[in-house]
């Protein structure tokens, strides 16, 4: 019976992070695969297969153009493949091309000029950027956004906010020039500026303040039990009714704190990539798949509302990923054509092939170190 129950039990967890994770991963990759596929559509590509994961394929059909929509077993992205493609992972070779009969080499993407193809890899991960923005609006107009008022509640002893002289009853007006709406504004700068020197300006009984805090680097665990690191002052938010408000904005101003907030999240990737590269930060924070699922199962049980936010942070994530000049991703792929734009020809394509090849393994490997931070962040090592 107790092995039962425990397989039981570890059935109902598998289930619990892989139906969140394949709700998150399907809806990202289908929206970066849509973007390459419509601005392909519109330049006139004819395109073979839109298939949403790889290996065998589950189900699909055939739409009027002629075009394969396919699911496939390995849910772990998807591909638009194109007539003179040689291979799912968007490889266009010469040869490939050269077999087509000369009408369909009109309708094929090396067939098209050097803009309309720039405008067809740079679709996937604008279109990633765009779901993000209109999801995180979806959020702001219907559901509301929680505000906290900015108010210094209690000053922990020791910390860096009493050693910098807050005071309970302190309202946050400003850091470093940048105006504080909320509680939530606040935490996030300081979260995200660790061990680096901050000037307030706060409102105490009607007069402007300025102090001084470095947030201090402090190792956290949430209550899912995920540990992370980020800067800490020590102040308590307000508890009291009167100090929050639940806001629910209108369409264009959602809008613009959509773009604010994928702004936010991009800016906070390339920062922490920084970081990384600069010794500041260890790189054990970046994820791949498995963390992925275990982040959309957690944040599943928050609400539908919570996983709708994370399938924004992926899209936006995913977006930025491919925008990278590495060979195999979309922004290698525009490297390339910033090259062929500057020399009035391409590159040979011995050189290309040596570039994916390269990309290749770049990616492979960093694969590889993602799932191992995975393992090691679930305790499997």
């Amino acid at each position: 019976m107790d092995t039962i129950n425990l397989l039981s039990g570890f059935g109902d967890t598998i289930l619990s992070y892989l139906l969140p994770f394949l709700f998150v991963l399907t809806v990202v990759v289908f929206i970066h695969e849509l973007g390459h596929f419509l601005v392909a559509r519109w330049c006139g590509v004819a395109v073979k297969v839109f298939s949403i994961g790889f290996g065998p394929e589950i189900f699909g059909f055939y739409d009027r153009h002629g075009t394969r929509w396919r699911v496939s077993w390995i849910p772990l992205g998807g591909y638009v493949k194109f007539i003179d493609d040689e291979n799912v992972a968007s490889a266009a070779g010469r040869k490939a091309f050269e077999a087509l009969p000369e009408e369909e080499r009109k309708r094929s993407f090396q067939g098209k000029s050097l803009a309309q193809r720039a405008a067809i890899v740079a679709a996937g991960p604008i279109a990633n950027f765009l779901l993000a923005i209109i999801i995180f609006a979806a959020i702001f107009s219907v559901f509301g956004e929680r505000i906290t008022a900015a108010k210094v509640d209690a000053v922990a002893p020791g910390s860096a906010a009493e050693r910098a002289g807050f005071e309970p009853g302190d309202r946050i007006v400003s850091i470093d020039g940048s105006e504080i709406g909320s509680f939530s504004d606040m935490q996030r700068i300081v979260a995200t500026s660790p061990d680096q020197e901050l000037h307030f300006v706060v409102d105490r009984g009607g007069a402007n303040v300025e102090l001084t805090a470095t947030p201090e680097r402090k190792e956290i665990t949430d209550r899912f039990g995920n540990t992370m690191r980020i800067g800490l002052l020590g102040i308590q938010r307000s508890a009291s009714p009167d100090d929050w408000t639940l806001e629910r904005h209108d369409p264009a101003t959602a809008l613009v704190m959509g773009v604010k907030e994928s702004y936010f999240v991009v800016s906070r990737s390339l920062a922490y990539l920084y970081d990384v590269v600069t010794g500041r930060e260890d790189a054990d924070q970046l994820g791949g798949p498995l963390r992925i699922a275990q982040v959309s199962g957690q944040v599943a049980t928050a609400g539908f509302v919570a996983l709708l936010n994370l399938a924004a942070i992926i899209s936006v994530s995913i977006g930025l990923i491919n925008l990278f000049p590495i060979p195999m991703l979309d922004g290698g792929h525009l490297l390339f054509y910033g090259i062929e734009a500057i020399r009035g020809r391409p590159l040979s394509e011995s050189t290309q092939e040596i570039g994916f090849r390269i990309g290749l393994a770049f990616v492979l490997m960093l694969m590889i170190f993602a799932t191992w931070n995975d393992l090691i962040h679930l305790k499997f090592l």
